[in-house]
């Protein structure tokens, strides 16, 4: 669906290139801001988008598209860097610090106070911005009236780019490591002056390696409570509009947040990766615009939009989509909803059996799975960001290193709607064990389909605070919620729960093999289904708009890769794969930037122990004769008892090497 680009807007808009708003500490953070060019005379609300992700280069491309179309229908649209990064001042030690919301509340007032503000702010954002928006608002500001939170949770232990399950996700590294680089990139001496490489050489030194916190705090602790919205739902009392993505890693939260808050809220929720939903892939697209102006309208403004009458929950009902490890598109249809897991939907529950998926209790047997370490090679990436090749490909080939159970051949489609669930009656061999249960679709052609899955840490099967360790040949039981979904399974094929006891790259390995053995008879698999009623009224969107896209220069072509090798001898898993996200100069300004990720996977299929993470991000940004880069590294590999964590930071001007730091950390592992 293409875009269609508005330039003709009810009212004129300037655009602040930069400004400063100083916090009560003297610490200044540098803001972009569009707004109606009559502002001063005839006051607006304000959206503010607050994000650690440089207004200057890093979001100017999706920036230009969103910020002036919001400033066009009648509000000051302002993106701010938040503090240590970007042209802003200061330091950032985590993510979601307290510091964080504090000037999150100063920068709201600021807004509020401003001879062209009615007084009024709203909060907006994707992932970071998603989170903070969230956790901003639970915090009170007095001018902050509504929010619209996309791609973001409210539980930051279980539901983020961290832990899974209680399982170490590996991108959890793969975050650290980009943030490390994004956060050395230095500010723009045409906004900050000569003070620039003063302000680059004192981010460099205090530069945080995010991956050792985040791995020295494995259960759900404190560290981890904090910026959890789900700890006090309560707290949030203004309107908030929750949009992600099936296809994204955060789909989990939405259903969680529409039943924990106790405000006005509504869900909207896409076939999409982790985008924006105007320009989101996979397609359709949607006039997300126009929507958020209805929530903005309905609440920074008091206009009646109708927003409210609108079903409490619309979403995508993806049909079944052959795997493909790249989606452009997904087919299927909108509905809506009041209610999620109840209502239209009620749950079928059919028992895992010796000889597959059945309607009753067959006979117990016992059986075993211990999977190769390489099982989970056509998983797919946990977060899809980039849009290369990072979709789960045809599940066939870690189906046959896992415990599968297959339903009949269906006589009728399923719209398999909610969260599934998958409720185990097992033992293990080992002290510490996960497994990955998949729900799949199998084509009656052969392929296979994963439709949702999840990975569970089976010590925590009691809590995720307090795990313990397992007991050798003890039987256990726990149900394990698979991640929420909306996929259609057409007649002629068949449902298959899968269940193996790893899944590499996406989480990484016990430390020792695991031998699963799972009960038949008392195991059973928890499948909500919705139902079709005749007041079904399908949801219509406008057509995706924006604004204007950026004046960009192309010098370099982007590109990505992923190539995959088992090594026909030893089965050694390697992964390699690069994002190079091409070089461009920004017009308006003339900054030229060039980024490039890259991410290495290692493991042997009879060794947890070979399992091996590696990165490596390169970061340009010049202008004439101003040339700075800097290059990340990072590397995590295990023993049994502790993590091994390696990183390097160098930082160059030109060709001289200014900087370089390094890292060696060995955390303990517990019940990981």
């Amino acid at each position: 669906m293409t875009i269609v680009t508005k330039t003709d807007f009810p009212r004129q808009v300037k655009e602040v290139e930069n400004f400063w708003i100083a916090m009560s500490d003297g610490v200044k953070l540098a803001a972009r801001m569009w707004l109606p060019s009559d502002a001063e005379e005839n006051p607006v609300p304000a959206i503010l988008e607050y994000i650690p992700y440089r207004k200057r280069d890093g979001t100017h491309v999706r920036d230009a598209l969103t910020h002036p179309y919001l400033a066009g229908h009648g509000y000051a649209a302002i993106r701010v860097d938040m503090r240590g990064n970007g042209d802003s001042e200061g330091l950032m030690a985590d993510e979601y610090t307290l510091q964080e919301q504090d000037d999150a509340l100063e920068v709201i007032a600021w807004i509020a106070r401003q001879k062209w503000s009615t007084g009024k702010v709203g909060m907006m954002g994707i992932s970071w911005g998603g989170f903070n928006a969230l956790q901003v608002a639970a915090r009170k500001p007095p001018a902050l009236k509504a929010i619209v939170t996309i791609c973001s949770t409210d539980d930051r232990y279980e539901d983020d780019i961290h832990y899974k399950g209680g399982c170490l996700i590996n991108e959890n590294l793969g975050w650290a490591a980009t943030m490390f680089a994004y956060s050395s990139r230095p500010p723009d001496p045409k906004i900050v002056g000569n003070k620039w490489r003063k302000m680059w050489l004192a981010r460099l030194a205090d530069e945080p390696f995010l991956i050792v916190p985040w791995l020295k705090h494995p259960h759900r602790d404190d560290y981890w409570k904090h910026g959890s919205v789900c700890e006090d739902w309560a707290a949030i009392e203004v309107p908030t509009l929750i949009v992600g993505g099936w296809n994204d890693a955060y789909s989990n939260a939405i259903p969680r947040l529409m039943k924990g808050l106790r405000t006005t809220r509504k869900a909207i929720i896409g076939p999409w990766a982790h985008k924006y939903p105007h320009f989101a892939v996979p397609e359709p697209r949607i006039g997300f615009l126009q929507e958020m102006l209805r929530w903005w309208d309905q609440w920074l403004k008091n206009e009646p939009t109708g927003i409210t009458r609108e079903p409490d929950y619309r979403y995508y009902i993806m049909d079944a989509e052959k795997p493909g490890t790249s989606k452009a598109a997904l087919a299927g249809r909108w509905v809506g909803d009041s209610f999620w897991g109840f209502g239209t939907m009620s749950t079928k529950q059919w028992y895992l059996n010796e000889t597959g998926i059945g309607g009753s209790e067959g006979a117990e047997k016992p059986l075993t799975i211990s999977s190769k370490q390489i099982t989970g090679v056509d998983g797919g990436e946990y977060c899809i960001i980039w849009l290369g090749p990072e979709f789960p490909g045809d599940q066939a080939r870690d189906d046959a290193q896992s415990l599968t159970f297959d339903s009949p051949v269906l006589i009728t489609d399923m719209d398999i709607v909610g969260q599934p669930a998958v409720e185990l009656d097992f033992s293990v061999d080992r002290p510490v064990a996960s497994v990955a249960i998949r729900l799949n679709d199998v084509w009656p052609t052969g392929e296979v389909s994963r439709i949702t899955y999840h990975v569970q840490n089976l010590c925590m099967r009691e809590s995720r605070e307090f795990p313990t360790a397992l007991e050798r040949g003890k039987r256990y039981r726990m149900k394990i919620k698979l991640d929420d979904i909306a996929w259609r399974i057409p007649k002629g094929h068949r449902l298959r729960v899968s269940i193996s006891t790893a899944y590499f790259p996406l989480m990484w390995p016990a430390p020792e093999p695991v031998r699963l053995t799972v009960y038949t008879a008392k195991s059973m698999v928890h499948v909500p289904i919705r139902k079709e009623t005749a007041d079904d009224t399908p949801i219509a969107w406008q057509p995706a708009e924006a604004a204007e896209p950026a004046r960009m220069t192309e010098l370099k072509k982007p590109w990505n890769k992923r190539d995959t090798r088992i090594d026909p001898e030893t089965g050694a898993l390697s992964i390699e794969i690069v994002d190079d996200f091409g070089e461009y100069q920004i017009e308006p300004h003339g900054l030229v930037t060039w980024s490039a990720g890259r991410e290495s996977y290692a493991i042997l299929p009879d060794d947890p122990l070979s399992a091996r993470m590696e990165t490596h991000w390169s970061e340009v940004r010049r202008r004439g004769s101003w040339n700075t880069r800097t290059e990340t590294y990072a590397r995590l590999t295990a023993t049994r008892t502790h993590w091994l964590v390696w990183g390097k930071l160098e930082a160059f001007e030109g060709k001289k090497k200014v900087f370089e730091k390094e890292w060696n950390e060995e955390i303990e592992r517990k019940l990981q």
